[in-house]
């Protein structure tokens, strides 16, 4: 079991910068390798990043790449999502996710989830 707690959401305006955290506790945190999700109002759960067990490899989906960063501190149990330049598409509910299947893109790959953190960016 791992447990994830997601915080860091806020209320931003188009433009502006968040950092999210996501700290793990329970099982290796290192093995897993994480990923951010989203869930914007009426929309399905869609990938935002993923991070290697050793943050050698991080991808991102094509919306938020060069304004979004990935990265984890093992010896912290955290994995963290900067967020720059928000744009109001970017508003939704913010999931961090530990990966156990094949898949680094696909929902069902994660077995384990946080809570969630709302993100919503003013135009």
């Amino acid at each position: 079991q791992v447990q994830l707690v997601e915080s860091g959401g806020g209320l931003v305006q188009t433009g502006g910068s968040l950092r999210l955290s996501c700290a793990a506790s329970g099982r290796t945190f290192s093995e897993f390798p994480m990923a951010w999700f989203r869930q914007g109002p009426r929309k399905e759960r869609e990938f935002v990043a993923f991070v290697s067990e050793t943050a050698r490899n991080a991808l991102y989906a094509n919306s938020v790449k060069g304004r979004f960063t990935i990265s984890r501190d093992n010896a912290k149990n955290t994995v963290w999502l900067q967020m720059n330049s928000l744009e109001p598409e970017d508003t939704a509910v913010y999931y961090c996710a530990a990966l156990v299947g094949d898949s680094y893109f696909d929902v069902s790959s994660y077995d384990y989830w946080g809570q969630g953190t709302q993100v919503t960016v003013s135009s």
